[in-house]
């Protein structure tokens, strides 16, 4: 997967190579830092790259630093954000903090703050990305299927071997016959205890690994089809753009540049 990038946007050329050059030194790598000289280059970058941490000037020609973090948050994009000024201006700050900044830090800045200040933004990325990803990969459905209280012992044995196994071929016999079951029986018990039937419960669960390994790996997609159990990468797509309204790799594509 991608490496966090970290941008920082100023006009001033003398300040912008100064914080981008403690950057480079401090991260040693871990992230890409990138500069951009006003707004509108940084709009730019946000069109073609996923950036994690936003560092801005408030005060740039043509577009000031609130008003790129505006145009940024209508477009969609979410990152955790730093605020630089010459100018200890209270509105300013107010309408940062409004905006969820995480923190303002006046000019000249001292090396030591900043590196404080954008490790802790950092951590409060990580953690942002950690709800986002949970959002984006939680299914409510299965989420409540799996903490139903009501479930017999062979609905529980049946799920439990279908989340074990999501990776395997697996029909609805094979599982009853597990569960000691009628298949017919297993098929209406099942749906009666789930509201969801056996096929609709093992494709959502299939297609939540998928959403996972899609976010959390550089796996090919013809992998992740046999990863969640599907015999071809084409079978996988369909199933997964009927259910999802988009192919895996514009899910995985899209989710990065968010």
């Amino acid at each position: 997967m991608m490496s966090k990038t970290i941008l920082i946007a100023d006009d001033e050329q003398r300040t912008r190579q100064g914080l981008k050059k403690t950057l480079d030194s401090w991260s040693k790598g871990q992230y890409e830092i990138l500069a951009a000289e006003d707004g509108n280059q940084s709009l730019e970058i946000f069109n073609t790259r996923k950036v994690h941490l936003l560092i801005t000037d408030i005060r740039m020609p043509a577009m000031n630093g609130l008003q790129l973090l505006k145009t940024v948050r209508e477009n969609g994009k979410k990152p955790v954000v730093l605020i630089l000024s010459g100018y200890p201006d209270f509105e300013y700050a107010q309408e940062a903090i409004r905006l969820g900044v995480v923190d303002y830090l006046l000019k000249p800045i001292n090396k030591q703050k900043l590196i404080e200040a954008v490790e802790q933004a950092m951590e409060i990325e990580m953690k942002n990305e950690r709800a986002g990803y949970m959002e984006k990969v939680a299914d409510k459905k299965l989420w409540q299927v799996e903490r139903h209280d009501g479930l017999t012992p062979p609905i529980k044995e049946a799920i439990q071997y279908l989340n074990d196994h999501v990776d395997r071929p697996i029909t609805l016999k094979n599982v009853a016959d597990r569960v000691h079951l009628n298949a017919s029986y297993f098929s209406a018990l099942f749906k009666e205890q789930t509201r969801l039937t056996f096929s609709e419960y093992l494709t959502r669960k299939r297609l939540q690994l998928a959403k996972s390994l899609l976010l959390s790996s550089s796996l090919s997609i013809d992998e992740i089809a046999k990863k969640t159990g599907y015999q071809t990468a084409k079978y996988f797509i369909k199933i997964f753009k009927n259910n999802e309204g988009v192919t895996p790799g514009k899910y995985r594509k899209w989710s990065e540049l968010e």
